[in-house]
C-alpha cells in the first residue's frame, strides 16, 4: 500500500496559496500556478517508485509460549527491508491481550532491526498475533509504503493456580501420611503387592491358603493401593457456563479447578485427559502421566474458548464415553437451571455410570441464593425470591436424580471449588473408589 504522508499534504497546502495568487493576479498565465502542483506530483512518483514492497520484507515476532492471567511478557519484533530509512511497525493482537506502552514503535535505520514490546495477558484463552503493519517513508519523506504481513504466533493465556496449588498440596501430604500407615496394613487396596507372615488382627480373606500350605505357615496377600488411575476432566464451555460469577465466568473458575485437580493426580501417578465441549466436543487431550506432563494439560486447557452456544450434552458425554477403553473417574464441571434442560443429560449420565465413576462439580448460584433471600420490601421483590426459591428447587431436584443414578454431586462455593475438589478426589482414592 502507498499513501502520502503528512509532509506530502502539508507541500500541497503550501502551494496551493500561491498558485491561487498567481491566477488572480495573471489571469491568462493561470496555467503557471500548476507548476507546484506538477513537480509535487512528480517528487511523489519518484518517491513512490524508490520504495520497495514486500519482497524487501522479512519480519517475525517472538513471544512467549504461555503467560498467566493477569502477567506481563516482553515479546520481540524483528523486521528487515531494503531501504535505508527507519522503518515504523506496530503488531495486531486479540483482545486478550493489552499493550503496556503501545504496540508498536520506530525501528532503527539501516534495513531493519529489532522492537521490544510488553503485553499484559487480560483473559483466559489462546491469544495471538494476527498481523504485522510496517511502513517506511521514502526518500523525500513524501511517500509511506506500507506491508501488511499475516503472522502466526500464540500466547497460552492460562489461569493462575499458584493461589490454591499450596492449600491443594497440604492436603496431598495429609492423604499422602494417612495412606503411608493403611498401606503396611494388609488389605488396604486392589493392586497385589506381596506375601508376608499372617498376623493376629488381619482378616481371614487376605490368607492365602494355597501358598500357607505349600510353605507351612499362614502367609497374608498385602496390596497397595493403585497409582495409574484414569481421571477425566470434561469441562463445560457452553452459555451456561459462560455467565460471571463475582465478575469471573464460571468457565474460568472450572478450568483453575481442573488443573489444580490435575496437578494432585498427577503427583499422585495418576493418569489426566481434558475433555473440553459446549455445542460439540471441541477439546480432546490424550491420557498423559507424571508432573511434566501438567504443562501439556495447561496448554490445553487454554484452547477451551468462550461459547454462547447450547451445551450438547448427549453428543459430548456420548462421545466421551466412546473414547474410554477402561473404568475412569470422570469429571464434569457444569452448570444447569432447571430440570427441563438438563433432562438430555441425566439420560446420558445413567449410560455413564453404568461404568464409570461420574462426579458433577458445580458452583453454588449465589445470585438466586441472595433473591430468595431478599427482604420483601416491595411486590417486586416477593416475585423474584418466588422465582429464585423455584429455580433453586428446580436445581436440587436434578441433583437428586443424578444423586439417584449413581452419580456424586459436589456443589461448592466458586472460592472453594478447586480444594473440594481435591478432598473428594483423595477421599475416593481412600475408599479404593476408583
Amino acid at each position: 500500500m502507498i499513501y502520502p504522508s503528512g509532509r506530502a499534504v502539508w507541500a500541497a497546502a503550501a502551494g496551493a496559496v500561491p498558485a491561487f495568487l498567481v491566477a488572480l493576479a495573471l489571469p491568462s498565465f493561470w496555467y503557471l500556478g500548476l507548476l507546484w502542483s506538477c513537480l509535487l506530483l512528480a517528487f511523489l512518483a519518484v518517491d513512490a517508485a524508490a520504495g520497495r514492497g514486500r519482497a524487501s520484507l522479512n519480519a517475525s515476532i517472538d513471544a512467549p509460549q504461555q503467560v498467566g492471567v493477569g502477567g506481563e511478557f516482553g515479546s520481540k519484533l524483528a523486521a528487515r527491508h531494503a531501504g535505508p530509512r527507519a522503518a515504523e511497525a506496530r503488531v495486531g493482537h486479540d483482545v486478550r491481550l493489552a499493550p503496556v506502552d503501545g504496540s508498536g514503535g520506530a525501528l532503527p535505520t539501516g534495513g531493519g532491526g529489532s522492537l521490544d514490546l510488553r503485553f499484559q495477558a487480560l483473559r483466559r484463552g489462546v491469544a495471538s498475533f494476527d498481523r504485522l503493519w510496517v511502513r517506511w517513508r521514502g526518500p523525500f519523506g513524501l511517500v509511506w509504503n506500507q506491508v501488511v504481513l499475516p503472522v502466526e504466533s500464540k500466547v497460552a493465556v492460562l489461569p493462575d493456580v499458584s493461589s490454591a496449588r499450596g492449600e491443594a498440596i497440604t492436603l496431598l501430604q495429609h492423604a499422602a501420611l494417612a495412606e503411608g500407615h493403611a498401606q503396611r496394613r494388609a488389605g488396604q487396596g486392589r493392586e497385589f503387592d506381596a506375601l508376608k507372615d499372617y498376623q493376629p488382627g488381619m482378616g481371614r480373606r487376605m490368607i492365602d491358603w494355597k501358598r500357607s500350605a505349600r510353605h507351612g505357615k499362614l502367609l497374608a496377600r498385602e496390596f497397595r493401593i493403585e497409582e495409574n488411575n484414569n481421571i477425566v476432566l470434561a469441562i463445560d464451555s457452553g452459555r451456561l457456563m459462560c455467565e460471571p460469577v463475582d465478575g469471573v465466568p464460571k468457565v474460568d473458575r472450572a478450568v483453575t479447578a481442573a488443573l489444580l485437580s490435575a496437578f494432585i493426580a498427577l503427583k499422585g501417578g495418576d493418569m489426566v485427559s481434558l475433555f473440553g465441549f459446549d455445542a460439540r466436543p471441541r477439546v480432546s487431550s490424550g491420557a498423559v502421566r507424571g508432573p511434566a506432563s501438567f504443562a501439556m494439560i495447561q496448554k490445553r486447557a487454554a484452547e477451551i474458548d468462550y461459547s454462547s452456544e447450547e451445551t450438547n450434552f448427549t453428543l459430548a458425554l456420548t462421545t466421551l464415553a466412546a473414547r474410554l477403553d477402561r473404568r475412569s473417574l470422570v469429571i464434569i464441571f457444569t452448570d444447569f437451571v432447571d430440570s427441563i434442560s438438563a433432562e438430555l443429560m441425566l439420560r446420558t449420565v445413567g449410560r455413564l455410570t453404568e461404568r464409570h465413576l461420574v462426579l458433577f462439580m458445580m458452583m453454588k448460584d449465589t445470585e438466586l441464593e441472595g433473591l430468595a433471600d431478599l427482604p420483601p420490601r416491595s411486590g417486586e421483590d416477593v416475585a423474584r425470591a418466588v422465582v429464585a426459591g423455584g429455580l433453586l428447587r428446580e436445581r436440587q431436584v436434578v441433583i437428586g436424580r443424578l444423586r439417584l443414578l449413581g452419580a456424586h454431586v459436589i456443589e461448592a462455593d466458586h472460592n472453594r471449588l478447586g480444594p473440594a475438589l481435591v478432598e473428594r478426589y483423595l477421599q475416593f482414592k481412600q475408599e479404593d473408589l476408583l
